[in-house]
């Protein structure tokens, strides 16, 4: 079954870079997403006042149990009781989470269970607030805007993970980590009076079923839609391919070359302002003719601009291809995303979107230990490469079954 999204405004005709009821959420989420890195850091620097370095990266690493545990069962959440009033309360109680962690590190030097515990609750809510927001641009724009949405989206990702980080050290060079952490729950505080104010089309009514046969159901309904189940595994392949080369393989190839911090600094963002490119080029053209062939074609070409980073010889031979897979990257994610929002039932985006995440955020990083170790045995170009196919896979075998490639998406 397809079903397209229940328009929430009533600007239909008006691209989404110009709804204002857009903006509104926008704006949210760019105030939610700077929270998280502010917080990130914050985390990071209060661990680091009571705690050797092996338990700061334990520290750093513990919300992503619960996240990953929980997850799916987010999805479930977010399509039961609708991702407005999930992301909602998501946020406030970040908020107050923070602001109470705040409040503790200027009072007192806490100990290193505190801050386990705040990082194994954000991670908690994380599972819950993930499914929900990815859920929420059917419902606020009409399925022709998608694309521009995404777009836009992909930028304000982009402003979160270059802004936040200044904005967290420079509230603890002023005020140490008391000020971070209260940075970083004023914004999820600004983000909530948006999303209040934001027109969310409601979920259509469903009969509900325990929450176990829900989870079922939604991953049957993944399994058997011929268009939003194979983008899905595409996307999951994609993710297990690219996670080690663009997080570890990074730093391990800059190494092994000699260009130090420096090219490492390079390479990163160079490929940031090649994503942000191509989410700027989507945000303003809009709907992208034969989409399903088009997101084909870029999977497979940002798979091998990924794998020949690892092959460049030169820093600026490494630069040149890292803004050219950036690009073409970002061109194959927002349309996968927006190909996946307007087929799925929209009864089921919690769900599907909690299975996208837990690929992204949850099995996708085990393979860093794996990666690193072959980088090590054998050297970055052959496994920079190895780790191009299999995310090329995705592309192949979608290549292969005519709802993917013949997918278009609706007229903006």
């Amino acid at each position: 079954m397809t079903a397209t999204a229940i328009p929430a405004t009533d600007s239909a005709g008006r691209p989404a870079y110009r709804d204002g009821n857009v903006l509104r959420w926008l704006t949210a989420y760019t105030a939610s997403l700077l929270g998280d890195s502010v917080y990130f850091v914050a985390l990071g620097f209060a661990a680091a006042k009571v705690a050797p370095p092996a338990q700061v990266g334990l520290v750093m690493a513990a919300g992503a149990v619960p996240r990953a545990v929980l997850m799916l069962g987010g999805g479930v959440v977010a399509d039961r009781f609708g991702p407005r009033l999930v992301v909602i309360g998501s946020d406030t109680v970040r908020c107050a989470l923070i602001l109470a962690a705040a409040g503790t590190l200027a009072l007192a030097t806490p100990g290193l269970w505190l801050l386990v515990a705040v990082a194994l609750v954000f991670g908690a809510v994380d599972a819950l607030f993930m499914p929900a927001v990815g859920a929420l641009p059917p419902r606020i724009t009409t399925p022709g805007q998608l694309v521009r949405l995404q777009g836009l989206r992909a930028l304000t990702v982009r402003l979160g993970t270059v802004a936040g980080p200044p904005v967290g050290g420079l509230a603890m060079g002023l005020g140490g980590a008391a000020a971070a952490f209260a940075v970083a729950g004023a914004l999820f505080a600004t983000s909530v009076p948006l999303l209040l104010t934001t027109r969310i089309a409601p979920l259509p009514p469903a009969a509900r079923a325990p929450a176990l046969q829900e989870l079922r159901d939604g991953l049957g309904y993944i399994r058997r839609h011929r268009l939003v189940g194979p983008l899905v595994l595409s996307g999951a392949l994609c993710e297990l391919g690219l996670v080690g080369p663009l997080n570890v393989g990074m730093v391990l190839l800059a190494d092994q070359r000699g260009w130090g911090a420096a090219g490492y600094g390079w390479i990163i963002a160079a490929f940031g302002a090649g994503a942000a490119a191509s989410a700027l080029l989507l945000a303003v053209r809009g709907r992208v003719r034969r989409a399903g062939a088009v997101q084909i074609g870029t999977l497979l070409a940002g798979s091998a601009a990924v794998g020949f980073i690892g092959v460049a010889q030169v820093l600026a031979a490494a630069v040149g291809v890292a803004f050219l897979a950036g690009l073409i990257c970002g061109v194959c994610g927002g349309l996968a995303a927006a190909l996946i929002q307007t087929a799925t039932d929209p009864a089921y985006l919690g769900r599907v979107t909690s299975v996208m995440s837990l690929t992204g955020f949850g099995l996708a990083p085990l393979a860093y230990p794996l990666f690193a170790a072959a980088v090590g045995a054998f050297g970055a170009p052959p496994v920079f490469l190895a780790s191009a196919a299999l995310a090329a896979l995705g592309g192949a075998f979608t290549a292969l079954l005519p709802p993917v490639r013949t997918a278009e998406l609706p007229c903006g």
